[in-house]
């Protein structure tokens, strides 16, 4: 099944194996971002981060640098949709 994605705020989008290889907790992701319950979700190979409102600036910009450090590839095992389109236009997401 696929992913809604909210417009209007970044979503962070992770290979399931990427993440779970990172050692990277779901709690640590929420307490850094601000998360609510609703903004983690898992769907079969991904895992969807978001949308992210407000929060520190740097916070998501200091997880990308942590998972490339641990050896994480931007757009090969995460990447982020800014959420810049319009409110009509409607976008999900599913991994293949």
């Amino acid at each position: 099944m696929a992913i809604a994605v909210a417009a209007g705020a970044p979503t962070l989008f992770m290979r399931r194996a990427a993440y779970e290889s990172s050692g990277l907790t779901r709690v640590a992701i929420d307490t850094r971002l601000g998360l609510t319950p609703d903004e983690f979700r898992v769907e079969g190979d991904l895992v969807a981060i978001g949308p992210i409102y407000g929060g520190d600036a740097d916070a998501l910009a200091d997880l990308f640098a942590e998972l490339e450090s641990l050896g994480l590839v931007y757009f090969d095992d995460f990447f982020e949709l800014t959420g810049n389109w319009p409110n009509w236009l409607q976008l999900h997401v599913a991994s293949r």
